[in-house]
């Protein structure tokens, strides 16, 4: 069937294209299907006023980013390290940062 390498590899990319096409078709039509889940869940929230998003489970100041304080960090001592991995993946809330500048 396969005479020549180029005819593998032509092959190869074909049916990669191919799944990489219903890759897509399936992301659009999931999509389209979620839309009204996403928003009921929407209403929900403006509803119900949710906070944020929790993005880390390990110190309250990374789970609620909008609503932390300029202290928390360094409730140990005032030079004390991060104690979690996820302080050093997150910068300050931008009301934060304005804050400590003036």
């Amino acid at each position: 069937m396969f005479q020549r390498k180029f005819s593998i590899f032509f092959f190869y990319i074909q049916i990669n294209i191919i799944l990489l096409s219903l890759v897509f078709a399936h992301a659009y039509f999931a999509r389209r299907a979620a839309a009204p889940v996403l928003r009921a869940k929407a209403e929900l929230v403006r509803k119900y006023e949710l906070t944020d998003l929790c993005l880390f489970t390990e110190a309250r100041y990374t789970r609620h980013p909008a609503m932390a304080d300029l202290n928390t960090p360094f409730q140990d001592y005032p030079m004390s390290f991060e104690h979690f991995p996820s302080g050093s993946l997150m910068t300050p809330p931008p009301h934060l940062e304005n804050h400590a500048n003036h």
